[in-house]
């Protein structure tokens, strides 16, 4: 770490662990209900637990990808951030938003379409907390000694992504130009936006985890920007099947989707290749194994479960089954999940100069994690077959098939629920493990320690 305003990178990590630990809680309990109806549906209903669990997810990744612009933007830009203040006031409007949000929903405060969920007063909280970071961020770049291309793919991605959201905003009565902006919001700014910020985080820490030249790998992160520029925009096409769209959208829409996660692994294959020769290795290698593993897990869940489903003579059967959620699981895990996940385990051993911590908990969280997605993701697929099978083609009755032939690959989803679960629980664990910045206080421009790091 070389700038003091880098720590504030830390409450940002922290709170998205503690989200993410509660969206998995909630994710558990609504998979039991799935099960045995019955259990806490009078206290919380399985619509209620599945917005918290939905909309937690979303929260805690975006929390997660602004404490990892936080930490990265300061060395790009070759100087402190420009306002910690700023950050402050960022961090504790956008986590009193969040809370807001969760307690809402307990007592039915929601506008009912689904991912943004959040009353239209919280959404206007959220966009000014995405505001104050792009312009915060801005400035940075603005009044720093350098521009990089990690740092101009990442300021287009911060740009859509405070304007993107602008349009789920508004409600129209008309359904289907409601449904063809919602998509704008769940489709362009997550895989438009979103994607630009986490290819720029990705490039930063393979830059200075592998000591490999910039020039190599931001050639890929320049075919990145360009086909998240296409599929992101084209790619929202397959969203439209239902709709009333024109059938042209289908064709798009189904090719440039597969796309996206391609120049990605492209460029983790690239930098490693050249990694292996070199005969001096980064001691982190606890990080690696969550860029190594999202950048496949991305491939497998964005692109190829992805694309199987968007062609239209699949997904006329497929659309809103259990198939669709062994995409959406392992997609947003490989794509955005994991990579938090890596910043946290490089950026925080960094803040304290110690990349020679014990290292054995982080693996074994990646491992059991792991294990658990790929395992529920299985399950879910063949749950989605079953279903299009029996309810899409035959006809069969939904609460018939539920009851007679899906609760039993509803337990193995709950079992492999709780495999990655125990993995979240090591992966929380290790999070307080890692040299200790939770003591860290806000003083004027920069974060200041009440308290020396720890040896582990």
């Amino acid at each position: 770490m070389h700038y003091r305003s880098q720590r504030v990178a830390y409450p940002y990590f922290l709170l998205s662990i503690i989200l993410f630990a509660l969206q998995v809680a909630f994710g558990l309990l609504i998979g039991a209900q799935f099960i045995w109806p019955g259990i806490l549906s009078g206290l919380l209903p399985f619509d209620v637990g599945r917005e918290i669990h939905l909309n937690t997810m979303v929260f805690w990744l975006l929390l997660g990808l602004m404490g990892a612009t936080y930490y990265l933007v300061p060395e790009e830009a070759q100087r402190e951030l420009y306002s910690v203040k700023i950050a402050r006031v960022q961090f504790w409007l956008l986590a009193l938003t969040g809370v807001a949000a969760v307690v809402g929903f307990l007592f039915g405060l929601t506008e009912g379409r689904e991912y943004i969920e959040a009353p239209r007063v919280l959404d206007w909280l959220i966009v000014a907390g995405a505001l104050m970071f792009l312009y915060n961020i801005g400035m940075t770049v603005i009044k720093g000694k350098g521009w990089t291309a990690t740092l101009g793919i990442l300021i287009g991605g911060l740009t859509g992504l405070s304007v993107l959201y602008l349009f789920g905003m508004k409600f129209f009565e008309n359904l289907v130009l409601d449904q063809y902006y919602w998509w704008w919001v769940i489709h362009l700014w997550v895989e438009g936006t979103w994607e630009m910020i986490a290819a720029a985080i990705l490039a930063f820490m393979l830059i200075r985890i592998t000591g490999v030249s910039r020039k190599r790998v931001e050639k890929w992160l320049y075919i990145e920007a360009i086909l998240v520029l296409a599929t992101g925009i084209l790619g929202i096409g397959h969203h439209y099947y239902w709709i009333g769209t024109p059938e042209y959208w289908l064709a798009i829409g189904g090719f440039f989707s597969m796309l996206e996660p391609i120049p990605l692994v492209l460029m983790v294959w690239d930098t490693l290749r050249e990694y292996k020769s070199r005969t001096i290795k980064h001691q982190n290698e606890v990080a690696l194994y969550w860029i190594i593993g999202g950048v496949v897990l991305h491939f497998i869940g964005a692109g190829v479960l992805g694309v199987v489903q968007t062609l239209p003579v699949v997904n006329q059967w497929t659309h809103g089954t259990q198939m669709t959620a062994s995409h959406g699981h392992l997609a947003f895990f490989g794509a955005f999940a994991m990579l938090v996940i890596a910043a946290i385990y490089y950026m925080l051993p960094d803040m304290a100069g110690r990349h020679d911590y014990k290292q054995g908990l982080g693996k074994w969280a990646f491992w059991t994690m792991t294990s658990g997605m790929v395992a529920m993701t299985a399950v879910l697929l063949g749950a989605g077959i079953v279903q299009v099978y029996l309810e899409r083609i035959l006809g069969m009755a939904f609460v018939t098939m539920k009851n007679q032939y899906m609760n039993t690959w509803m337990l193995w989803r709950f079992i492999t629920g709780l495999v990655f679960a125990a993995g979240v629980g090591m992966l929380v664990v290790d999070f307080f493990r890692l040299p200790a910045y939770v003591s860290h206080r806000f003083n004027g421009t920069g974060l200041k320690r009440k308290q020396e790091v720890k040896s582990l």
